[in-house]
């Protein structure tokens, strides 16, 4: 009888286990779709750069929460999981600048010059391990 009893304890917490490690699963995923929402929504869509500041300072927003360390020369570094990095091209300069460029300049003064510029998003990457939103890329489309 009590081999009986410690079977089913046994039983009992392979599936309470089993069940947890789901449910968590889940709700990680379930997260990852909510974010990658938000920026898979600016994907192949022209945008003003206003919209464009919003989601500099978005990003920026997520890397420091997700405490991201920061490169040698200040850009967020690949975590696998959940970083995220935005680079835009300039038609103006034909260079390609990065989000912390932007943001340490002060999104102000990039709105202030491109609040009424429009930019189109052509690409954007995921992590393997996570699936969430990796990378970013911008183009400004010519006036």
């Amino acid at each position: 009888m009590k081999k009986m009893i410690v079977f089913l304890i046994i039983v009992l917490i392979i599936v309470a286990t089993v069940a947890y490690m789901y449910l968590n699963y889940k709700a990680t995923y379930n997260e990852a779709q909510i974010k990658n929402a938000q920026y898979e929504s600016y994907e192949e869509k022209e945008i003003f750069g206003t919209d464009l500041a919003t989601l500099i300072n978005k990003a920026v927003d997520d890397n420091t929460k997700n405490n991201i360390e920061k490169e040698n020369t200040g850009l967020y570094a690949d975590n696998g999981t959940d970083s995220i990095r935005i680079d835009i091209f300039f038609t103006d300069d034909g260079e390609v600048h990065t989000m912390e460029e932007i943001y340490n300049s002060g999104t102000d003064t990039f709105m202030r010059y491109y609040n009424q510029i429009r930019f189109k998003c052509t690409e954007i990457e995921h992590h393997s391990k996570t699936g969430r939103v990796s990378y970013m890329y911008f183009e400004q489309i010519a006036s």
